[in-house]
C-alpha cells in the first residue's frame, strides 16, 4: 500500500512535468483527477469495510453483554425465590456493572452505526458524482475533438478560396502565368513562321517573269513570234482570230 501511494505520487509529478513541456491538456488533466478520485474512493471503500468490521465486533460485544444481563437477572430472581438474599445481592451488583457496560457499549455502537451510515452515504454520493464526471469527460473530449475538427475544416475552407492572399490563390496565379508564357511561346512561333512570306512571293513572281522573258527570247530566236506580237501578247494577252466580213447579198 505504501509503495503504491509512493509510486502514484511520483507518477503524478512526472505527469505535471509532461504537461509543462508538452502543453496543457485539459482532458488529460480531468482524466488524471478522475483516476485519482477513483483511487481515493477505492481506499475509502476499503476503510469503510474495515470500519464495518469494527461495528460488527462491537455489535457482537453488545449482544454478549445483553445475554450476560439476562443471565444475571435470571439468577437474581432464582436466588430471591430461594431466599438467598446475600447471593442475590452479589449477582445484583454484577448486574449493575454489566448494565453500565452494556449502556456504554450500546451508545458507542449507535455512534459507530451513525458514522458508518454517514460515510456510506458519502461514498454512494461520490460514486454518483464520479459517474457524472466520467460522463462529462467523455462528452468534453468528444466536443473538444469536434470543435478542433470544425476549426480545422473552417481554416481549410478559407484556404480553398482562390484569393491572391492564400496558398491556393498564389498557386493559381503561378499556373495562369505559366499558361500565359506557353501561349506566348506559341504565338511567337506562329509569328516567326510568317516572316519572309512576302519575300518568297516576290521571288516567285520575279522568277515567273524571268521565265516568261526567257520564253519570249526563245520564241524570237526560233522565229515563232514577232516582237510586236510578243509586245501585244505581253500587254493584251493571247491573240484572237479576226472575224471575216459577211458576203453581200
Amino acid at each position: 500500500m505504501i509503495f503504491g501511494k509512493l509510486w502514484k505520487a511520483i507518477a503524478a509529478q512526472f505527469n505535471k512535468l509532461a504537461n509543462m513541456f508538452s502543453g496543457y491538456d485539459p482532458i488529460a488533466q480531468m482524466q488524471y483527477e478522475y483516476d485519482r478520485s477513483v483511487d481515493q474512493l477505492r481506499e475509502g471503500r476499503e476503510g469503510l469495510a474495515q470500519y464495518r468490521a469494527l461495528v460488527e465486533r462491537v455489535t457482537r460485544q453488545v449482544e454478549g453483554q445483553r445475554k450476560v444481563v439476562s443471565t444475571l437477572e435470571a439468577k437474581i430472581k432464582a436466588y430471591l425465590t430461594a431466599g438467598d438474599r446475600e447471593t442475590a445481592a452479589k449477582f445484583a451488583l454484577d448486574l449493575k456493572r454489566a448494565k453500565g457496560d452494556l449502556e456504554e457499549n450500546e451508545r458507542q455502537l449507535g455512534l459507530h452505526e451513525q458514522a458508518y451510515n454517514n460515510n456510506l452515504l458519502k461514498i454512494k454520493h461520490a460514486v454518483e458524482k464520479l459517474e457524472d464526471v466520467k460522463h462529462k469527460i467523455t462528452k468534453y473530449d468528444a466536443d473538444l475533438k469536434m470543435s478542433r475538427a470544425e476549426a480545422e475544416m473552417s481554416q481549410l475552407a478559407n484556404q480553398f478560396n482562390f484569393d491572391v492572399t492564400t496558398d491556393f490563390g498564389q498557386a493559381e496565379d503561378i499556373i495562369q502565368s505559366q499558361i500565359d508564357k506557353n501561349r506566348a511561346r506559341v504565338r511567337v512561333s506562329a509569328d516567326l513562321s510568317g516572316q519572309g512570306v512576302e519575300d518568297v512571293k516576290r521571288e516567285i513572281a520575279v522568277e515567273k517573269t524571268m521565265a516568261e522573258d526567257a520564253l519570249k527570247d526563245f520564241e524570237k530566236e526560233m522565229g515563232l513570234a514577232t516582237p510586236a506580237t510578243a509586245q501585244s501578247t505581253r500587254q493584251l494577252g493571247p491573240a484572237t482570230k479576226a472575224l471575216e466580213p459577211l458576203p453581200e447579198i
